[in-house]
């Protein structure tokens, strides 16, 4: 058995993971100088967990957040569970 790993560079492999890095890039590294690794470190969490998760509207999830979807996720599995 051999590992799924397509060559080095090719962005088309893991297209959702590029477009999260592209747009943590564009949006918020590139605009900022940090001081410190630890400074960059805190805003890229702060970013991940504050605003990409639960206010920034995704056009994959139909202009809703991450937050909102599994929420709505959640929500419909535990009324299924409790209807059955």
């Amino acid at each position: 058995m051999s590992p799924s790993a397509g060559a080095t560079g090719v962005c088309w492999d893991n297209s959702l993971a590029e477009s999260f890095f592209g747009t943590l890039k564009n949006e918020l590294v590139h605009r900022e100088n940090y001081p410190t690794r630890r400074a960059a470190r805190t805003a890229i969490t702060d970013y991940i967990e504050i605003f990409y998760n639960r206010q920034r509207l995704h056009s994959t999830l139909h202009y809703r957040t991450p937050e909102h979807v599994e929420n709505l996720y959640h929500t419909t599995n535990t009324t299924i569970a409790d209807a059955a």
